[in-house]
């Protein structure tokens, strides 16, 4: 776990948020409906008290996933930010915190549905930042146009610039 509060919020900076106390360890679900929610392969979360949060700009839209909660997301970006339980259980996503990298899980679930090779992970080929190859200046293209929100708070965003100003 890390110093408090946990800061983040979603890829466009419509939504951010503050909590207050972690509460408990990052976790994996593997579960189908993590990875439909996730657009990915599974969800990588940390359980938190919905007391504990503070939406410090906009607010989640939701989505009601099942008879026991729904899932908030940015409705201008679409960024998965948390799941809310009807029972006073709810996760924030750790890709949408400021510092995911400080959140190592601690345990995974719903592995019924977790990918057969997702062990083979690390054994994947790694073509660095780039990619390499004909696509490098897609790459740049990308980073000099990038409207993502920076990792920490700001007073207002989007920042007023060009489309030819390079953004963070």
């Amino acid at each position: 776990m890390s110093a408090l509060p946990l800061t983040g919020g979603c890829q466009c900076g419509a939504v951010r948020y503050a909590v207050a106390d972690p509460g408990q360890d990052a976790y994996l679900c593997h579960c189908r409906m993590c990875q439909k929610a996730m657009g990915n392969l599974f969800s990588a979360m940390i359980a938190i008290s919905p007391k504990d949060v503070t939406w410090t700009r906009g607010r989640p839209a939701t989505f009601r996933s099942s008879d026991a909660g729904q899932r908030g997301f940015c409705a201008a970006c679409g960024t998965p930010l948390c799941y809310i339980g009807d029972h006073g259980h709810m996760a924030i996503t750790i890709g949408s915190l400021d510092h995911p990298e400080r959140h190592k899980p601690k345990s995974q679930d719903g592995i019924q549905s977790r990918m057969p090779w997702f062990a083979e992970l690390t054994s994947v080929r790694d073509d660095g930042e780039t990619g390499g190859g004909p696509d490098v200046d897609w790459v740049v293209a990308i980073r000099r146009s990038n409207r993502q929100h920076p990792d920490h708070d700001t007073d207002q965003w989007p920042p007023e610039t060009s489309k030819t100003e390079a953004r963070p």
